[in-house]
């Protein structure tokens, strides 16, 4: 058994029910809890519309290549077409963090799949969500996710706004 923080995000169609349908599938697979929508602005050097973003904890019978091919599964299911790096997509998922079940924080340096997610205490788009559902939250080698909330440029982290709640 392992414990994985899932960030979810979609830009391309119906971005709200892209993300819903996701989430619904994850209950299939040990989903424990989700944030709410929030919008964010798009990161990177390609003009596109806003993204909606989400976190979801799922925990089940996976190791760290199985919650990837799972995020895989659900991008795929979404029509998500890899041709741009950083460019729009209707489905985006990455593994933030994988733990094992005594509480060990899973770490690679694989490249198609780097633990902690190497970028993720960065991304207010991430860091925001995660917050707001689960605010003793840490990123492994990094800290809290409240101090990495914290230490990031304000209008970064003004940015991630609420959307809505998820029914």
């Amino acid at each position: 058994m392992s414990r994985a923080v899932l960030s979810l995000g979609g830009n391309l169609g119906d971005r709200a029910a892209t993300l819903r349908q996701a989430l619904v599938a994850l209950t299939d697979h040990g989903l424990v809890a989700r944030s709410t929508l929030y919008e964010t602005p798009p990161w990177g050097p390609v003009a596109q519309p806003p993204y909606l973003n989400a976190i979801a904890v799922v925990r089940g019978d996976r190791d760290a290549a199985g919650w990837l091919a799972l995020a895989h599964e659900l991008e795929q299911a979404a029509g998500r077409t890899r041709e741009v790096r950083w460019g729009a997509r209707t489905l985006d998922v990455d593994v933030v963090t994988v733990t094992g079940d005594d509480g060990t924080p899973v770490r690679s340096d694989d490249p198609a799949l780097t633990l902690p997610h190497p970028r993720a205490a960065e991304r207010a788009f991430v860091l925001v969500p995660w917050l707001a559902l689960d605010p003793a939250a840490t990123l492994p080698g990094h800290g809290p996710v409240a101090d990495l909330v914290a230490a990031l440029p304000a209008e970064e982290v003004a940015a991630v706004t609420r959307w809505e709640q998820l029914a």
